[in-house]
């Protein structure tokens, strides 16, 4: 799996921002307000995202509605998952990325672990 390609991720990131299925249209419209773009564009995109798997979509009269088959959350959890396989020792990438990360997010990262762990326990007979 790879990240999105600039105008991927943008629809993507719009697309993640709706609390509904969208349609070309739609997104189009709102991009076509800040840029300069063909509706033959964003629709081939979001067939691409389609295609890829990242995109779901149902016929509503002569168009698609679309959604997202993942959360934000869950592709980025996703791309990590790759970079830890990908990087190396994945014990020494660790280390580094938490080096790097703000306390704000260590803490995160260590309440996201401690709801983990909590789950996995096995609960006494």
């Amino acid at each position: 799996m790879r990240g999105f390609g600039d105008l991927e991720a943008v629809i993507m990131d719009r697309i993640w921002d709706r609390d509904a299925e969208t349609t070309v249209r739609e997104l189009f419209d709102e991009l076509a307000a800040e840029r300069d773009i063909a509706y033959t564009t964003v629709m081939s995109t979001m067939d691409n995202l389609h295609r890829k798997g990242w995109l779901a979509r149902q016929r509503a009269g002569k168009a698609y509605r679309y959604w997202p088959t993942l959360t934000r959350e869950e592709h980025s959890a996703r791309l990590m998952l790759e970079a830890l396989g990908a990087g190396g020792r994945s014990d020494l990438v660790l280390s580094h990325f938490v080096d790097r990360i703000t306390e704000e997010e260590s803490a995160g990262l260590r309440a996201a672990l401690r709801r983990l762990t909590t789950r996995k326990t096995p609960e006494a007979p």
